[in-house]
């Protein structure tokens, strides 16, 4: 399999006129690119099927992955990219088709038997022990042993080692990992899965927790990784990362394979686009209407400060107007809208909605004065994950739906309803557990919770954080949407594109200050991107 590679576009009726010609499933082999790939397959999924009651989350996937090159996995949210990388891990067992893993045909009993076979898994959300060390968290539930007692100088020494194999010898083994930052606590999720002699390492959106100026770190490991002969299949939903870490590219839609062994350089944005939504996306932000944030002042915020986060921030936002907040992970943004909100008191400056003082501290009062707010862990702070979609939309609103001591839930539904309806929820059926969306569709119902209510001004913090491309583009347009009916909204967004295209004002954050604030017309990326890192690519210059 060293001389000739499947490069194959599986045919359906979204696949775009122009693009590669399509290719029957199980068709032969056409000719290998002179610059492709020539490690050994260590990984291949044929018509591999997963289904759980009323849904079919995999239907026929085909997956070939080799030894040393990093394999990119795209596709919208609910694609069933995660249904997929638990099947890899052993947490899942296929209904049907064919795992073969370095040439045997296999099936994972659970995930120690996935580890044990050399397949790790690094989830976008760390499956670390905080309050043990970086040491005890790379060997869990494998830690050296004589005579039944842990050899604890082994695995002190045996970290130190994977650590300095991925460049990082300076994080120090008896650290507990609560104090590392989220970077290094990636580094330690790798160093687990070195530690296990890994063949294959799966990450999951591996770079939506680090800064701008850590990714290219990432990228680093990574190919030191790939050039000792371990394969990687990476998943992201940002395209320009698959552009510069990615050898090849598999894509999914609605649980199958709709283009495999793609070149991750080479194929057009828009085919990928295409392949993923069954549409082309060309302007993926909806047009500013001329005229727009002419309404009333609805939020003034006057030299808000918090000791350690943030200091002396004043903004304001209009009724109509988008407002976006730029900066690094670490900048104060984040901070600043809980502080906005409530959930943090400020130390010093004050708060005011259509010019009355906000208690501070009080998320009630805030919500009273109109405010809502989608924070960036929708999952842990946002969401009854086990409750149904419907208590989730009328979470703010609850009161209304309640008499004498019991709770109308047929109105709830008809409501949550109605809102599914409005921002196209998929699926609709609101008495799901809201744990079953996807990403996206679990944003919406944050969102949507705020619809109900009667909410003036909208806090949106890494809205799209984890969602695809095609839910992007929903979310934009329900965002503009609300300023096109009055609602005030301040953004927060770590992807400067997306505060570019939705505000209609820029401020840009640096270390705990704004630093600058513009009309977003008259920005660009490479300006902001300089405002933003200044401060760090300062750092040690003469003074």
């Amino acid at each position: 399999m060293t001389e000739r590679e499947e490069e194959t576009v599986v045919p359906s009726e979204e696949t775009p006129a122009g693009s590669a010609e399509a290719v029957p499933v199980g068709a032969p082999l056409v000719e290998t690119p002179a610059d492709a790939v020539a490690g050994e397959v260590v990984l291949r999924l044929t018509d591999v099927v997963k289904t759980f009651p009323g849904v079919r989350a995999l239907d026929g996937v085909r997956l070939e992955v080799r030894a040393g090159e990093v394999h990119c996995l795209l596709g919208q949210n609910g694609a069933g990219k995660s249904t997929l990388i638990k099947v890899l891990a052993g947490v899942h067992r296929p209904d049907s088709g064919l795992v073969e893993w370095r040439g045997e045909p296999t099936t994972f009993a659970d995930p120690q038997a996935a580890m044990r076979a050399g397949i790790a898994t690094i989830y976008q959300e760390l499956d670390l022990v905080e309050d043990l060390s970086v040491a005890e968290n790379a060997f869990l539930g494998h830690e050296p042993r004589r005579l039944g007692f842990v050899r604890r100088g082994a695995m002190v020494r045996r970290t130190r080692q994977i650590l300095g194999r991925l460049g990082h010898a300076e994080i120090p083994p008896g650290r507990m990992v609560r104090a590392l930052p989220a970077a290094g606590k990636q580094i330690v999720s790798m160093a687990r899965a070195l530690s296990h002699e890994a063949r294959l390492i799966i990450m999951d959106e591996p770079s939506a927790v680090l800064a701008h100026d850590e990714v290219g770190n990432l990228f680093r490991i990574i190919r030191e990784l790939t050039a000792q002969g371990i394969a990687v299949i990476y998943i992201s939903h940002r395209l320009e990362e698959i552009r510069e870490i990615g050898d090849r590219v598999t894509v999914l839609k609605d649980g199958r394979t709709t283009a495999a062994n793609l070149s991750a350089r080479d194929t057009p944005t828009r085919d990928l686009v295409s392949r993923m939504t069954g549409r082309t996306i060309e302007y993926v932000f909806p047009d500013r209407p001329a005229g727009a944030a002419g309404g009333a002042q609805l939020l003034t915020v006057e030299g808000l400060t918090r000791a350690g986060e943030f200091a002396d921030v004043s903004l304001d936002v209009r009724a109509g107007e988008i407002v976006g907040i730029a900066g690094l992970v670490g900048s104060g943004r984040s901070e600043l809208l809980e502080t906005i909100y409530g959930a943090r008191r400020a130390d010093a400056g004050s708060v005011r909605m259509a010019g009355r003082a906000l208690r501070p501290g009080s998320v009630g009062a805030a919500v009273r004065a109109g405010m809502g707010m989608a924070p960036e862990e929708r999952k842990s702070q946002a969401l009854l994950l086990g409750e149904p979609i419907y208590r989730n939309v009328t979470l703010a609103t609850f009161a209304r739906y309640a008499r004498a001591g019991f709770t109308d839930a047929g109105r709830e539904r008809a409501e949550a309803d109605r809102i599914a309806e409005s921002l196209e929820l998929r699926p609709r059926d609101v008495r799901r557990p809201v744990r079953t969306l996807s990403g996206g569709n679990q944003q919406k119902v944050v969102v949507g919770r705020w619809l109900l209510g009667d909410t003036r001004l909208l806090l949106l913090d890494e809205p799209t954080r984890g969602v695809d491309v095609g839910a992007r583009a929903e979310l934009y347009q329900v965002i503009r949407g609300l300023a096109a009916r009055g609602v005030g909204v301040l953004l927060v967004s770590s992807e400067v594109p997306e505060v570019l295209g939705l505000a209609d004002r820029v401020l840009v954050m640096r270390e705990g200050r704004v630093v600058h604030e513009a009309p977003a017309r008259e920005l660009d990326e490479n300006t902001v991107l300089d405002l933003v890192m200044a401060g760090s690519l300062m750092e040690g210059a003469p003074a």
